[in-house]
């Protein structure tokens, strides 16, 4: 009786440490997102701030690719301030590269394809969240197909091939939808950090918000390529 007991006061303290760390990670991954749109918007408003600022293209890309190796790699070694500011700082800066795609596509597009974005996330997310079914050996196959669309698209870069490259963007959403129910499954497993300290608790909802944010930014770029009307048409 006792054993039975304990057994449920763990599970209900598992249940609700997974409810406030999911509240967390989805908190953050909404506030990158905030940034990412309001800060591409603000740069698409103005065609020559955009001009202005993806003269520096390649410098915010480096910084851009440095902030997530330093979050992904050193994060337990930050503060949780600095992570936090790494995590903003990343979305601003992927927002000022991202305005330059506001400004290839209709507006319609760029709408039309959030909201669908949105949408698909959500469902898998949730999917990811409820289902029991172990997604594990999904990481493995959609990591190889993640390889798959680089190479694919590094090719395509000098084929300029539109057939070659509606095929990657076809095979990229696929890929993003399945990684986001498995990365959210992952994230839901390492929730009992909730229960081991509020700074490991804190690092650990934004390492996975930045998880969930790449996967939403990259299948709303896929989506926006597949079905998006660009202005040049």
């Amino acid at each position: 009786m006792n054993n039975a007991y304990l057994e449920e006061v763990r599970a209900t303290a598992l249940a609700e440490a997974q409810k406030s760390y999911m509240v967390k990670v989805y908190g953050w991954m909404v506030a990158g997102l905030m940034s990412t749109g309001l800060v591409g918007g603000f740069v698409a408003s103005d065609a020559s701030l955009t001009s202005s600022m993806l003269s520096y293209f390649w410098f915010f890309v480096i910084a851009e690719f440095a902030l997530v190796f330093a979050l992904s790699a050193f994060i337990h070694k930050m503060s949780v301030p600095i992570a936090m500011l790494a995590f903003i700082g990343y979305s601003v800066l992927n927002g000022i590269t991202l305005s330059a795609v506001l400004l290839a596509y209709d507006e319609s597009a760029v709408l039309n394809a959030f909201l669908t974005t949105s949408g698909t996330f959500a469902a898998m997310s949730v999917y990811g969240m409820v289902t029991k079914k172990d997604l594990s050996s999904w990481g493995s196959f959609f990591f190889m197909g993640l390889i798959g669309i680089i190479i694919a698209s590094i090719v395509n870069i000098f084929l300029e091939s539109s057939a070659l490259s509606f095929a990657i963007s076809l095979i990229g959403v696929f890929v993003f939808i399945g990684l986001t129910a498995y990365d959210t499954q992952k994230i839901k497993e390492s929730a009992d950090l909730e229960l081991q300290g509020s700074d490991l608790a804190s690092k650990g909802a934004i390492l996975g918000a930045l998880t969930l944010y790449l996967d939403f930014i990259n299948l709303f770029l896929f989506i926006l390529r597949l079905f998006g009307g660009s202005n040049d048409d």
